[in-house]
């Protein structure tokens, strides 16, 4: 069991809205010296501050979380890690698209999805395996183009898999629609992949043919960018708007 023991008000506030949110069992008792005495029998972890002075006594079988009140998820996630047993490896999971899908395991667990637009994704990513030992993080090899976008922006010292992502979408039933790109990042975080470090990826004409059919569509039909334009989104130099302004001002200048 976790036990929360602060008197800083907007950690307790906080911590507990999380551990309640993950469907956590948890109490809470006073901080202060001789905290054991308060503890259940049944408790594993204390979350607190170094100013709540917590004093756990003689009680070695109970793990202590330093807990920042600017990023209560972090303790949160700390104290799970210790409730398991020690955690064990960050694992990232991105299932690429125009709005990737995003899981964050330890040992095994999920601990966070995320599902953002392609731009954010390599942002979430890196703040994901931030202070983390070891992360590794899978890429599914399912959208190419998008796919290499985010494996050679990420930096140079994550541990990046690429990732056979075939048969990872699930079949989504009754009330799971919109789900299915970050349950296929859960997948793919579980699939053990080839080790890489960039993609160079030339574009087929299919693919060239299906931006400039976005572009027409998300111009209403107003124009169509050409190849040269298509091949720079395609290597995400630029995004489809950026490249629509771009042929428009080629136009009339």
């Amino acid at each position: 069991m976790i036990v929360v023991a602060t008197d800083d008000f907007r950690l307790y506030q906080t911590v507990l809205a999380e551990l309640r949110d993950r469907g956590v069992t948890f109490t809470t008792v006073e901080p202060g010296p001789a905290v054991d005495d308060r503890l259940p029998d049944r408790a594993s972890v204390v979350i607190a501050t170094p100013e709540d002075r917590v004093d756990l006594g003689g009680r070695d079988d109970v793990a202590f979380v330093s807990a920042d009140p600017e990023d209560p998820r972090a303790a949160v996630d700390e104290a799970l890690a210790a409730l398991r047993g020690g955690g064990g490896r960050t694992v990232v999971g991105v299932d690429p698209g125009p709005s990737p899908g995003i899981a964050v395991l330890v040992g095994g667990t999920v601990v966070a999805v995320f599902q953002v637009p392609l731009s954010e994704a390599v942002e979430t990513v890196v703040s994901e395996t931030a202070g983390e030992p070891d992360p590794l993080v899978r890429v599914g090899d399912g959208d190419r183009l998008k796919g290499a976008r985010i494996i050679n922006d990420l930096p140079d010292d994550l541990a990046v898999e690429l990732v056979d992502e075939t048969g990872t979408t699930p079949y989504l039933g009754t009330g799971a629609r919109g789900m299915g790109d970050v349950l296929a990042a859960v997948n793919v975080a579980r699939i053990e992949g080839e080790p890489t470090a960039q993609r160079e990826i030339e574009p087929t004409a299919g693919e060239l043919q299906r931006i400039k059919d976005e572009s027409r569509r998300r111009s209403a039909g107003d124009r169509t960018i050409d190849e040269a334009l298509a091949r720079r989104v395609a290597a995400g130099e630029l995004t489809i708007d950026e490249a629509i302004d771009e042929h428009r001002a080629d136009e009339s200048s």
